[in-house]
């Protein structure tokens, strides 16, 4: 870094990321996708995303649908090890009556199911799911051939190898800062290989680093700044960044003062190639991603009038 201007750092004439195709929608560097975050859950480590209640979690998706969300992608088990053991069955009674609710209100829509349980997808796919967000990365095998047979996308991510619901403990990746980005490269890749070797067209495959899952604040910064050489894998990216920990840390702030930090990290990543970001903040969000590819030069103006020729003041 020393000496290096941030020209170098951050070059301009970036690989483009590879496009997504869900639904017969297309998502690249002109039109980047706002992943909307509903949580079925009555302990998300961010109290304003809860939405155990059906009705709630219908007013969360009609809001994220208002707010330009172009995927809504919806879990019924908390992340970490806190809160109450949920098994594949309660999971599925948290999420049929949303799921069902959502493609009847947005035809639409592209759905996507947060879970690493190959049954709950399967269940899921009957309301016909786009993608399936392995956020465990493979703990249960069947779940990418449950994706490939239902025609759903499917989520490779990187944990560090812990199992479902575990949060990091002494990690570390070996001495180098660039470690990390090698371990995650490595397993995305041949990640993304399976997923399109067991029938996932690859152009519904996407690879995600999975921030604060194995990883330390300093890991998951590293991974944010590497977000071109992640697109350079050949599949679209998405980053999770919103509200997470590794936010927190940095700035030593709570879930709810978290936004700022989410949108800075979102822009840097939005500039080097990511095209899916899954967020609890759908408008600023949409606002930041599109205002990164119009600077780019991927996305054209939405209104253009200022001191062009013939537009009067």
């Amino acid at each position: 870094m020393k000496g290096m201007s941030a020209v170098d750092v951050w070059p301009v004439d970036l690989v483009a990321p590879s496009p997504l195709i869900l639904r017969g929608r297309r998502f690249d560097a002109a039109r980047p996708a706002v992943m909307a975050i509903v949580n079925r859950t009555p302990d998300s480590f961010y109290v304003h995303a809860r939405s155990d209640e059906l009705s709630a979690a219908k007013r969360a998706l009609d809001r994220a649908v208002a707010q330009g969300a172009d995927i809504v992608d919806v879990g019924g088990v908390r992340a970490g090890q806190q809160g109450d053991w949920v098994d594949a069955d309660e999971e599925i009674t948290r999420l049929m009556p949303f799921l069902i609710h959502a493609r009847a209100t947005h035809p639409d829509l592209i759905l996507s199911v947060d879970t690493w349980r190959s049954e709950v997808a399967r269940a899921c796919a009957e309301v016909g799911v786009d993608l399936v967000n392995d956020t465990w990365a493979g703990a249960d095998p069947r779940l990418l051939e449950v994706a490939a047979e239902v025609g759903a996308g499917y989520v490779v991510s990187h944990a560090g190898g812990l199992p479902p619901r575990t949060d990091p403990v002494d990690v570390t990746y070996g001495p180098d800062p660039d470690d990390v980005v090698a371990d995650v490269l490595a397993t995305l890749r041949a990640g993304a290989a399976r997923a399109v070797e067991a029938g996932v067209p690859a152009s519904r495959v996407l690879v995600d680093p999975t921030l604060d899952f194995g990883k330390t604040t300093r890991h998951s910064l590293r991974l944010v700044r590497a977000t071109a050489q992640l697109a350079s894998l050949g599949f679209p990216v998405l980053q999770a960044i919103s509200r997470k920990d590794f936010v927190g840390e940095t700035l030593d702030l709570p879930p709810e003062e978290r936004l700022e930090g989410s949108l800075a990290a979102t822009a840097i990543a939005a500039w080097l190639g990511a095209t899916v970001f899954r967020t609890h903040d759908v408008a600023p969000t949409r606002r930041v991603v599109d205002m990164v590819a119009s600077v780019r030069g991927d996305r054209p103006p939405t209104i253009a009038l200022r001191g062009e020729p013939g537009v009067a003041d």
